[in-house]
Formats: structure tokens, sequence, C-alpha cells
């Protein structure tokens, strides 16, 4: 009976700490490579690769030079690398972009400089196998 009850205050912890925002605050610099489950809050500088299923919002003095890969991320700071992104890349006006990026959605706001070179993977994905990817653009657009 009491080794059921320590399990259940464990397993609430990882959970909590998985869904929990990690900070990087203003005037921190880390060197190095950052793995997390957990979406990010980047004040500071990053100079390494990060990697995370969560969200990435880069506030206006975060700065990463490296590799972001991800799932959505809103910029409103600098980035210089390359920036691999399953979802959406939104760059605020103060937003600074250098590299190279791959995503699937891109919305910039005017003022935010864009300065990479950039590929977009296309959403459809129910389309019939024959059709070639700049059909499906043309259908997804049609579509809307």
């Amino acid at each position: 009976m009491f080794s059921s009850e320590k399990k259940k205050p464990k397993l609430q912890s990882i959970m909590e700490t998985s869904t929990q925002q990690n900070i990087i605050a203003q005037g921190t610099k880390i060197v190095g490579d950052i793995v997390s489950q957990g979406p990010f809050r980047i004040d500071g500088t990053i100079e390494g690769n990060v990697k995370t299923s969560g969200k990435v919002v880069v506030g206006k003095t975060g700065f990463i030079k490296g590799t972001l890969q991800g799932e959505n991320a809103d910029f409103e700071g600098k980035f210089s690398g390359k920036l691999i992104l399953s979802g959406t890349l939104s760059l605020k006006s103060t937003a600074n972009i250098e590299g190279e990026v791959h995503i699937s959605k891109l919305a910039v706001e005017p003022g935010a400089t864009f300065n990479a070179t950039c590929s977009m993977g296309g959403t459809v994905k129910s389309l019939a196998a024959g059709e070639s990817s700049k059909s499906q653009q043309t259908k997804s657009v049609q579509s809307k």
C-alpha cells in the first residue's frame, strides 16, 4: 500500500515538468545543446542546438545561434543558423532571422527581417499519391 502511494507523486511530478515552460532569462547565456519536451521562452542567448517538441518563444532580447528543431516558434528577437519546424514560424515586427529555414507555415509582420533560404513543406496529406506537390499546393489554396 505504501509503495503505490510513493509512485503516484513521482508520475505527477514528471507530467508537470513536461508541460511547464522553460525560461532562459535576459542576461543568461548558454553555450551547448538543449533537449526538452516542454515549451521554451528565451529572452537570453543560446549558442548551440535546441530541440523540443513544444513551442519556442524568443523575446525581443532573445538570440539563438545554432540549430532550432521544434513544432512552432514565435520570434521577436534574433536567430542565426538552421531552423526546422514541423508547424508555424511567426515573425513579429522586431524579429531578425538569418540562415536556413525549413517550415510548414510562415507568418510575417511588417518590419521583420527575414534573410534566409526557406523551404516550406505542404500540409495536405489526404490527396491521391500520384499528384505532384505543386498541384497539392494549388488545391489547398483553392479550397480556402
